[in-house]
């Protein structure tokens, strides 16, 4: 008895009563509708009776089937497509119910044929017109404010397509914002002179040009996340002579991948206006890699491999081991992914990629299946007065790895490689290119093993020691920003694109390559400063100076993307290609990594770079 209670207690609330008697109401006005309108507004004595008769019936069937529907469950102003969908089907099968009695009878009191059809029409109506009323008053009043009213700020929306058109119903739902979207712009001239969310779209962003026009409005926001890159940076340069505040949605990898709402505005950033296209991943294979498997990724705590582990975790590993030498970056990934409900999956582990014994402790305790190699000295000048770093990490870090890797049977290895390795002019790059050649080497030495492979890509917009926060650490300090030359370029994607195609490659695999991403168009880093100076609202070389102070040791004009040696070919997926080369024997690797392991502690640095340099042939190291 007690269950019996505690059922009926959970059930039966204020709600679920207001809902039985509001829809038994609709369900009895629908009826008598349908008679009415059966017998033009005459219902004769006996027809009545019948109708009477019907209600007893007729009307519990319908709370009965709304119920198995899930229709008094659900709160009262959250109405929604599948809400409307079941009300459907529920007074639906109500509905051939009571028509199959014509031909069943088991009960007298079956209403004709016509008022059945009606009775449908109106009770579907009735009820789901109930439910998008109180959806609508919610919306309306349910922050205590209303949307229009004087708290809130009026704004245009750039973009009238799905996002602009989410992020109107958003704001107008969360009045608490305090924005109320007056006017839609877009460049699509047959949205013009339309409506949307009775919105005006009034016209093209060139309209914010007339001062009568754009003082309608106290702030403007940029809908438009699949814009080019001419087209954003021309909108946000006419903004930016306009004075007025503007901000942006976010990502359209950030809405697609459901991290955030698009009513997360944010000031708009320079990644915006570098044009990288949303990349579309093939996730199905990406799934058959990782799903079900244990996965380990070093360097954990890093820029790329924090973001290894968001994006690998959401393919649902049996594990994710993140492991790092720094407790300061491993710890907030791990509480972020805790926070998000992955704390079952991962398992943060402190260790040093050059420590063989920790590193093979962990394979031997969890034996992952694939291993993301990310862990490495990336800093370029650091890295050229102290190479013997660069070596013991980024060289003899990922041989331990690897072979303990190939040792434990592990199914993938994809080690994070950069543009600098190809004909390197510092040692971050030529150690980068020396672990590539041990992989390919490692590989072609048991093909039937472990596979072995290599991600290349450049600069990763916001990666720590990256142009992007030292530029905007100087803005903030009032400048100059240090350019190094005028005409230096650089390669440019975001952490997450990077990242993603990184999962790709090392799905479509097969062991022994080195792919290389798509990175676009280079831009130039002077470019990249003047951006950087109008989005902080100021005038460069007005406000903010550059000075230029010439190429650091060790750094190039421009990257490349392979050698003279390699050969790129198309993969499956249009932004990665595979490069081809002959790999070297694996005996003389091994022995090249000896003579650098006797010689690093005890050369002098320009030692150590030239003895690499006999290694990595077209290695053009600088020397002090």
């Amino acid at each position: 008895m007690g269950k019996i209670w505690s059922v009926l207690k959970h059930f039966v609330g204020p709600r679920f009563l207001f809902l039985l008697a509001a829809y038994s109401v609709i369900f009895a006005v629908s009826l008598r509708l349908g008679y009415l309108l059966r017998f033009d507004f005459h219902i004769s004595p006996r027809y009545h009776e019948e109708m009477l008769a019907a209600y007893l019936w007729i009307i519990p069937l319908k709370l009965v089937l709304l119920f198995a529907f899930r229709q008094f469950a659900g709160l009262l102003s959250y109405f929604s497509t599948p809400d409307l969908w079941r009300i459907f089907c529920a007074l639906a099968l109500s509905s051939l119910i009571i028509a199959s009695l014509w031909w069943i009878p088991l009960v007298d009191a079956v209403p004709p044929r016509s008022v059945i059809m009606a009775d449908f029409l109106f009770s579907f109506m009735g009820v789901a017109g109930l439910r998008l009323g109180f959806r609508l008053a919610r919306e309306r009043y349910g922050n205590g404010i209303n949307s229009k009213s004087s708290a809130a700020r009026p704004v245009a929306i750039i973009g009238a397509g799905h996002v602009g058109a989410s992020l109107a119903r958003e704001l107008r739902i969360k009045s608490g914002l305090g924005l109320n979207p007056t006017a839609f712009l877009d460049d699509d001239s047959r949205k013009w002179h339309s409506r949307l969310y009775d919105i005006p779209v009034m016209g093209a962003p060139e309209l914010l040009e007339d001062t009568e026009f754009r003082d309608r409005f106290d702030e403007v926001i940029l809908a438009i996340p699949n814009a080019s890159t001419e087209r954003m940076s021309e909108i946000v340069a006419l903004l930016q002579r306009t004075k007025l505040k503007f901000e942006t949605v976010p990502s359209m990898f950030q809405l697609v991948t459901g991290k955030v709402r698009v009513s997360q505005l944010r000031p708009v950033e320079i990644q915006d206006l570098l044009g990288r296209e949303s990349v579309e991943l093939e996730t199905e294979n990406i799934k058959q890699v990782i799903e079900g498997r244990i996965v380990l990724v070093t360097g954990a705590g890093g820029s790329i491999g924090s973001e290894l582990c968001r994006q690998i975790i959401r393919y649902h590993p049996k594990r994710l081991l993140m492991v790092d030498q720094s407790e300061v970056q491993l710890f907030p990934i791990e509480q972020e992914l805790a926070e998000d409900g992955f704390g079952g999956m991962i398992l943060p582990l402190m260790a040093d990629v050059t420590d063989s014994q920790r590193i093979r402790f962990i394979f031997g305790r969890y034996n992952p299946s694939v291993v993301f190699h990310a862990a490495a000295h990336k800093h370029v000048p650091m890295m050229e007065s102290q190479p013997g770093e660069a070596v013991k990490n980024n060289i003899m870090g990922t041989i331990n790895v690897a072979r303990l890797a190939q040792e434990y049977k592990t199914e993938r290895f994809v080690q994070i490689s950069t543009d600098k390795a190809i004909n390197p002019t510092n040692v971050m790059g030529a150690s980068k290119r020396m672990a590539e050649i041990f992989l390919g080497a490692l590989f072609a030495s048991n093909p039937g093993g472990t596979k072995f492979m290599a991600v290349r890509f450049g600069n990763v917009l916001g990666s720590s020691g990256s142009v992007i926060p030292t530029f905007k650490k100087q803005i903030e300090d009032g400048g100059p920003l240090r350019v190094t030359h005028p005409e230096v370029t650089r390669f440019f994607m975001t952490i997450p694109e990077a990242v993603g195609l990184v999962l790709q490659s090392g799905a479509q695999g097969a062991g022994g390559e080195i792919f290389i991403l798509d990175m676009g168009r280079p831009v130039k880093i002077l470019d990249l400063a003047r951006q950087l100076i109008q989005l902080s609202g100021m005038r460069p070389e007005e406000d903010i100076d550059i000075e230029f102070i010439g190429l650091r040791p060790g750094e190039k004009l421009y990257e490349e993307l392979s050698h003279k040696s390699e050969k790129i070919v198309a993969t499956t997926h249009p932004k990665i290609l595979r490069l081809l080369c002959d790999p070297a024997s694996l005996g003389n690797v091994e022995n090249m990594i000896d003579q650098l392991a006797s010689n690093l502690e005890t050369s002098k640095p320009n030692q150590l770079k030239l003895l690499l340099k006999q290694f990595v042939p077209e290695y053009q190291p600088y020397l002090n």
